[in-house]
């Protein structure tokens, strides 16, 4: 019995993850498509936006939205249990679309399909990876990074809590086509900018694809038979990635620099960016003392794109100072980096 593939579709929430399915629904050419959507609670409006879109290849019953938490962390519970029953269906589909929520960590998921009662009938034909063009040019992950937080907040099953920062390195890690969305609202130069910053979290041989309005062929998306489930090896998380720079110190290298006090953590984060990207610096980690607030800060940097939150309070013992890891190619300019960073 031949396999059915499944495409998996991840990017943070406002990248254009619905638009896309929209536009392959339309562009079905016939084929039944199954759609599991991983919207949950208030926010699992998804669903009702493609049930409505009228098409053959989008029926009510071909709709499946799991509404109880990130997929990642509800795979036994609500992934194996959805696709089994999707499977004992008489009128099985041609392809299932599997449109993640944009705190999901794509390779637990590309896991799960090496269950017993999923692997026998179901491929990974592809990982799409949507990303926002136009957010990654002003140096964040997402149009409203608010947004994302109040989804954080509001999964009650979310059992991670990884940045924005390494949740976008391992959507990009473990993508077999990566589409640039609202690549018509940034110029050339910034599109060769952007490139390159994907460059650094994305496999060899991983097509980009720009689109605006997520209009991409579905011939450019389906069919490209990676099985990825077979090749999880090869699609490293952040701390896999990590540990094996950790080991590598004839390309890499980091160093600790001590700051004082931040009054504006907005423009901290703006002038640190502005630093990343003069001296092409490939990570940056660590802690800011933000002058009148109780609680230490956060900050972690894949490039000039910067994540960060407000983790816990300062200990009576800590010193309030701002400690942060430099990581770069072997070769950078330490002092310079550090005299920047304090100017």
């Amino acid at each position: 019995m031949n396999k059915i593939p499944a495409t998996v579709v991840t990017g943070f929430l406002g990248a254009g993850k619905t638009t896309l399915i929209r536009h392959l629904l339309q562009n079905a050419n016939g084929k039944r498509i199954a759609l599991i959507i991983n919207e949950f609670g208030d926010l699992g409006v998804d669903g009702e936006v493609l049930k409505g879109c009228g098409e053959e290849t989008c029926r009510e019953e071909d709709v499946v939205e799991l509404a109880n938490g990130c997929i990642c962390c509800t795979v036994a519970d609500d992934f194996v249990p959805t696709m089994t029953a999707l499977l004992a269906r008489e009128n099985r589909p041609d392809h299932i679309v599997i449109e993640t929520s944009g705190l999901a960590l794509p390779q637990p998921l590309v896991k799960a399909f090496n269950w017993p009662d999923v692997r026998n009938q179901v491929t990974v034909d592809g990982v799409v990876t949507v990303v926002d063009g136009r957010a990654v040019a002003d140096g964040r992950f997402a149009h409203d990074e608010a947004a994302l937080d109040a989804q954080r907040s509001a999964d009650e099953m979310l059992d991670h809590e990884t940045p924005l920062s390494e949740l976008f390195e391992d959507q990009l890690g473990c993508a077999d086509i990566v589409v640039l969305n609202k690549s018509d609202l940034i110029d050339e130069t910034e599109l060769a900018r952007v490139m390159h910053e994907l460059g650094h979290d994305m496999r060899d041989g991983v097509r980009v694809i720009r689109s605006s309005h997520g209009e991409v062929p579905t011939a450019a998306l389906f069919g490209l038979g990676m099985s990825a489930e077979d090749d999880v090896v090869n699609r490293p998380t952040h701390h896999e990635r990590e540990g094996a720079e950790d080991h590598d110190h004839d390309d890499f290298d980091s160093f600790d620099v001590t700051l004082d006090e931040v009054p504006d953590p907005k423009a901290f984060a703006e002038h640190v960016a502005d630093v990343i990207r003069r001296h092409n610096i490939l990570r940056l980690k660590g802690f800011v003392a933000v002058a009148g607030k109780p609680m230490r800060l956060v900050v972690q940097a894949v490039g000039p794109r910067i994540d960060s939150y407000f983790d816990r309070p300062w200990k009576a013992d800590e010193a309030r100072a701002t400690r942060l890891v430099v990581i770069g190619e072997t070769g950078f300019d330490r002092a310079a980096i550090e005299a920047d960073l304090k100017g």
